[in-house]
């Protein structure tokens, strides 16, 4: 980088991310870990150079902003599709086609079966972003769900088990494009290419089709269900809303002493009771104010999130020089980011022109969905340029990457037992802090830098922290998806995290045994089959057992 010189610093080059690790597992607050280690890393670089002094901490702290504009300059198509993606969600959400979809839908389901699985269906279709994903499902599907006396409790386990899983696989949308940029130069190819390796999140979505076309419920999903089984006993409750936790969530329950019945002591889950009021407060505020049309069309929801696929295919294709003779696999990967700007500059202007003319909003109304769409963005967004400035300090100034690399080897550590170490570490840290991208941004720059890229561990490295990032964050009460997919079903969210957790768990602990296959096979494809067979003896044996048993 320019300004920028690579020195050994031998053990202290681990210091930033640990640091930043730390402090966000203390604090649960990503952007300040993040500025202290990227600071902490400029003054040791500082001081292996030039020594200790006073003017030399002044250049530490004149070098952070430096290297934060590097990556800011660098990035900039990333950080423009990521803004404009923002922009589109909200758009299409204020234009009602998802009303009209749950119009459609209700006509069109005969059982409790197919209404989950359209609810899964939905789930995967809107891929573009996490947060549109929950509540748009929710709002879509609840009535249809509620009709077919389906608990909220497992509605809000498909949203949530379809929004993360699907969007972190899916390369046109806000995860990819934030992975592909935390992995620095040819990092959309590097994340498309690990999309395999990304066990949690492909076994997830096979689990909640299977579950649903099975019905095979275990643990506390069954007891949901099987209390939901009579209507008759059981009225929706909306809490007194004292707190925005309360105010997002639905007990539905007819006496709310029967929350302390459910079969899971959620103590042992949940943080203090103001921590989540916090997270609660935070994620619904992102979409508060959003005023939705009543004369949306099914294919108001569908165009435009087409067309972005579509035109974002042909966009990197033309960015890449596909049409003046460059080879389709050559084009795609050339410059992927600009493609994806182009794509949804389209689906912006197909938007308008199908919203606009039909009165489904005004132009003022539509230019300030555009800017509230931007707003939403800004903290995905900070994440990423500090992320990027603590990569950037352990790559290219410290060594970081070299120097736990070394270690390992030269202590007898194998590296292929890393991966299934790291989906663990991943996992952790995903549920002590609540945050997909803030576990991702802290964890990436030191796999990057202990696996060079020639290793076919390295494409599993990258697999196993997408997925136990994933992971910590479903099975994590203060995750701001999973209190979105609370709000977006009515479920009271203590126990969504409660009927959730098993399911979850079930998944992970198969996912860790096939990286510690993949580990020694660098074969996405034994430990993906594997798993699918484990996954279904495992739910038919948890099924058959008395675990979550109603008891008469």
């Amino acid at each position: 980088m320019e300004g920028f010189d690579l020195i050994s610093t031998g053990v202290w080059s681990i210091i930033p991310p640990l640091l930043a690790l730390g402090l966000a597992l203390i604090t649960k607050e990503v952007y300040s870990s993040l500025a202290i280690g990227v600071f902490t890393g400029m003054v040791i670089y500082q001081f292996t150079l030039n020594g200790a002094g006073f003017e030399q901490l002044v250049d530490s702290f004149t070098m952070v902003p430096q290297m934060m504009a590097e990556q800011i300059a660098g990035n900039g198509a990333l950080l423009l599709f990521l803004a404009l993606l923002g922009a589109l969600v909200v758009v299409i959400a204020a234009a009602g086609g998802s009303r009209a979809y749950a119009e459609w839908v209700s006509t069109h389901v005969k059982n409790a079966k197919m209404a989950q699985i359209l609810t899964a269906v939905l789930g995967i279709i809107i891929f573009v972003d996490d947060y549109f994903n929950c509540l748009t499902v929710g709002a879509v599907m609840r009535p249809v769900t509620d009709r077919f006396h389906i608990s909220h409790e497992k509605l809000a386990w498909i949203i949530d088990s379809t929004a993360a899983p699907i969007c972190i696989i899916a390369p046109v949308s806000s995860w990819a494009v934030a992975v592909g940029g935390y992995l620095g130069e040819g990092g959309f190819t590097t994340f498309v290419q690990s999309i395999p390796y990304n066990f949690y999140a492909l076994l997830t979505i096979v689990f909640v089709f299977f579950m649903c076309a099975t019905n095979r419920d275990f643990g506390p999903m069954r007891v949901a269900e099987a209390e939901v089984q009579q209507p008759t006993e059981r009225q929706h409750r909306i809490p007194p809303k004292d707190s925005a936790l309360e105010a997002m969530s639905t007990a539905r329950l007819s006496d709310p002493k029967e929350a302390d019945q459910l079969p899971v002591n959620l103590e042992t889950i949940v943080a203090e009771e103001d921590e989540l009021d916090e997270a609660a407060q935070t994620a619904v505020e992102e979409f508060k104010g959003i005023k939705v049309s009543e004369k949306g069309h099914v294919l108001d929801l569908v165009v435009p999130i087409v067309v972005l696929i579509i035109f974002s295919i042909l966009g990197m294709l033309y960015a890449g020089g596909f049409f003046q003779g460059i080879d389709f696999a050559t084009a795609v990967g050339e410059n992927p980011v600009f493609g994806l700007c182009i794509g949804v500059c389209v689906a912006l202007v197909v938007a308008a022109g199908m919203f606009l003319p039909r009165k489904l909003m005004t132009l003022s109304g539509y230019m300030e969905g555009i800017s509230e769409g931007v707003r939403s963005m800004v903290g995905a967004i900070m994440i990423l340029v500090l992320a990027w400035s603590l990569g950037g300090t352990c790559r290219y100034l410290l060594g970081t990457g070299e120097f736990v690399s070394g270690f390992l080897n030269s202590i007898g550590v194998g590296l292929v037992f890393l991966p299934a170490v790291i989906f663990v570490v991943a996992a952790f840290i995903g549920f002590a802090m609540g945050t997909s991208w803030g576990t991702i941004a802290l964890i990436l720059p030191i796999v990057i830098g202990v696996f060079p890229v020639e290793n076919p561990l390295f494409l599993v490295a990258i697999g196993a922290t997408l997925g136990g990032a994933v992971y910590g964050d479903h099975v994590s009460p203060i995750s701001d998806t999973t209190i979105l997919s609370s709000a977006g079903a009515q479920c009271n969210h203590l126990r969504h995290v409660a009927t959730q957790l098993p399911y979850a768990s079930v998944v992970a602990l198969i996912c860790l045994a096939g990286y510690v296959v993949a580990g020694f096979t660098g074969n996405p494809w034994i430990s993906l089959a594997g798993g699918a067979v484990l996954m279904v003896v495992a739910v038919i044996v948890l099924n058959m057992s008395p675990y979550g048993a109603v008891k008469k």
